[in-house]
């Protein structure tokens, strides 16, 4: 893979990875804050869901990255 489109994929992988780890934690803190009476457990919660999610879409951008340049 080239390094522009590394450059490329991984640009693209942290704009939507960031945008998609947002909206994962807005919707999971919302959820779990009605089964808690504190809000520091669901925002524990919705931390870890929205860095696993970070982490996938980021990794799927640098896969898919490298499967289309090297197609």
């Amino acid at each position: 893979m080239t390094n522009l489109a590394f450059n490329l994929f991984l640009g693209i992988g942290l704009i939507f990875g960031f945008l998609a780890g947002l909206m994962a934690y807005l919707i999971t803190y919302n959820e779990w804050m009605h089964h808690y009476p504190t809000k520091k457990e669901p925002r524990k919660i919705a931390i870890r869901i929205a860095i696993f999610t970070f982490i996938v879409f980021l990794a799927l951008a640098l896969i898919s990255g490298y499967f289309l340049s090297n197609f």
